[in-house]
This record gives structure tokens, C-alpha cells and sequence, in this order.
């Protein structure tokens, strides 16, 4: 067609809230070959890709959501209050999102934010497989699991109460701070909340662990009301000749933090398909000095340089 490019280089920028950047470099063409690849690539493998594509995109939203003032909960149930079914673990997991909006609602005025992974064992009809359990050959990260949840939320209320949240009683609140009320608290299960731990890829870590799952073996969902990471695209910025220079020394962070100032690589994966060639995965976070000034900017209104420096000493 004319006017369009058969092969060009794609900078795609997401960042993730203020302080995590991700940037692809793709070779992308319009031959004929890498058409057809899409085209033959079996659907096992496809839905591989796009289970990697989801849990990138999981790691992403919550990095542009939750940081280190946010909490995670576990949650399980005891046998008496184990669900029959998905339906019923959803219904649990919403009713008890509904107690912690309304108490972080009348206690801190902010309106929930929250993500949740619910884990449980799908149905398995397929005879062979249900041998191949029996014989101890089935795929270790599609066992058998009882059924559980991970949720992320915004911080705000206190660690203690959220876990009474996890409970068929209806909380006194007067009381609970009493030790012998908690003991007679009738919880559905193991509950424990945690504060976040960012590192330099934010919360990647524990996103990845508790989406470890392959799908059919978990479910996740998000409130409506959480930030999207914001996309940028451009197709001029890099040659493909300039990217297979920059493949022979996969490890030189110094160029990319001269093209993606005031951030620090994390991680540089460069990749090579038969078809586009060579490609590049970076991760970056905003160099630290930097993002705490905008921090202190962000929280007391413009300044002079000179004050936000001093605030940071």
C-alpha cells in the first residue's frame, strides 16, 4: 500500500505512575514472513503469549496504583467456611471489599482502590490428565490449590482492622481493641495484611508471585476507579541499524540513561525473532533524588529550587 512503511522501528514508552518507565523498541515490518507467523502460531502457544501479555499488564497497573504506603492481604478459608465454588469465593471477596469501602470511606474520606487474584483448582475433566496426577506427572504450577485470595488496596486504615474485616461477625469497633473480643471473632480463614515493599521494579515481585498460576487457575479483577499507565509511541527515534549496534553490548546502561533522562535502568532484555529481528525490553525507575524533589512538589505546591533541595537534605 503507498505510504505505508514495510519496516520501521517502534520506541512504545508506558509509564507507570511517576516512577516506573517501560520502553519496547520493536522492529516492526510488513513483509509477507511475519504476517504468516502470527497466522501459524498454535493456539497452545498463543495462549501462552497472551497469558504473559496479561500478568505484564497486571504488573504494570499496580505499579501505577499502589506503592509503598498500600497493603496486601492474604486471605483463606477454614473448612467450614470453604466456598462450593468460584461464584461463591467472588461473592465472599466482594462482601468483604464492601465492609473495608465503607469503613476507609467514614474513616479517611478516600475511595477504595484495589486489585484482586483469586487462586482455586478448575474442574478437570480430562481423564488423562487426572492420570497423569495420579502418577505424579502433571504440570506443578497448574496443581491443585485450595482456594484462596491476594488483594492489593490503597492504604489508610489499620493493618488489624482490615483482618477483622475477614469474619461473619459484625465488628464492634468500640471493642476491638480488646484481645479477648478478637478471640471470639468468627474469621473465615487464615487472614494477614501486610505493607507493600517496593524494590527497584516496584512491586513486580509480589505481583508476579501471587499471578504465578497458569490460566484457568486464577482470576483477576480491579476496581473501576484505578489510574491506566500512559502510552507513548514513536516510530522515528531509533534505526534498526543503530539497535543491532546496541545488541552487541546488551549490558551499556550509560546510553540508555543519556536517552531517558532523570530514570535508571532496572533491566535491558534484548531479543532476537527470525522474522523482525532484534528487539529491546528496558525497565526503568526515576532516578531516586529526582522523584523524591517531585514528590515534595507534588505535595506543597511549586517551589523555589532552593527550598525543594533543602526539604530533601
Amino acid at each position: 500500500m503507498a505510504g505505508v512503511k514495510k519496516s520501521f522501528v517502534r520506541e512504545k514508552k508506558i509509564y507507570c505512575g511517576k516512577e516506573y518507565l517501560e520502553i519496547d523498541v520493536v522492529h516492526v515490518t510488513n513483509t509477507p514472513e511475519a504476517g504468516k507467523v502470527k497466522k501459524e502460531t498454535s493456539s497452545p502457544k498463543q495462549k501462552n503469549l497472551n497469558d504473559k501479555r496479561s500478568k505484564r499488564r497486571f504488573v504494570q497497573i499496580a505499579n501505577t496504583n499502589f506503592g509503598s504506603e498500600d497493603l496486601h492481604i492474604s486471605a483463606t478459608y477454614n473448612d467450614k467456611y470453604l466456598p462450593v465454588n468460584l461464584k461463591e469465593a467472588e461473592k465472599n471477596i466482594h462482601n468483604f471489599l464492601d465492609r473495608v469501602k465503607r469503613k476507609m470511606k467514614k474513616e479517611t474520606g478516600k475511595d477504595l482502590k484495589y486489585m484482586i487474584v483469586t487462586e482455586y483448582t478448575p474442574e478437570v475433566e480430562n481423564k488423562d490428565y487426572q492420570q497423569m496426577v495420579l502418577d505424579g506427572m502433571e504440570d506443578k504450577s497448574n496443581k491443585a490449590v485450595r482456594i484462596h485470595h491476594h488483594i492489593i488496596i490503597n492504604g489508610g486504615l489499620n493493618r488489624d482492622d482490615l483482618e477483622l474485616l475477614w469474619s461473619r461477625t459484625r465488628i464492634n469497633w468500640k471493642k476491638a481493641k480488646d484481645p479477648d473480643y478478637r478471640k471470639g471473632i468468627d474469621y473465615l480463614g487464615f487472614v494477614n495484611c501486610d505493607r507493600l515493599q517496593p524494590n527497584e521494579n516496584g512491586i513486580e515481585g509480589l505481583v508476579n508471585y501471587i499471578n504465578k498460576r497458569k490460566k484457568g487457575c486464577k482470576k483477576w479483577s480491579t476496581s473501576m476507579n484505578l489510574e491506566k499507565p500512559k502510552v507513548k509511541k514513536n516510530d522515528s527515534k531509533y534505526s534498526y541499524k543503530k539497535i543491532c549496534m546496541l545488541a552487541k553490548t546488551p549490558e551499556d546502561k550509560e546510553y540508555w540513561r543519556k536517552m531517558y533522562k532523570g530514570y535508571e535502568p532496572t533491566k535491558i532484555d534484548f531479543q532476537y525473532n527470525d522474522y523482525t529481528g532484534w528487539n529491546v525490553y528496558l525497565k526503568m525507575r526515576k532516578v531516586r533524588e529526582k522523584y523524591e524533589k517531585q514528590q515534595i512538589c507534588d505535595r506543597f505546591g511549586h517551589k523555589t529550587q532552593a527550598a525543594v533541595s533543602k526539604q530533601t537534605e
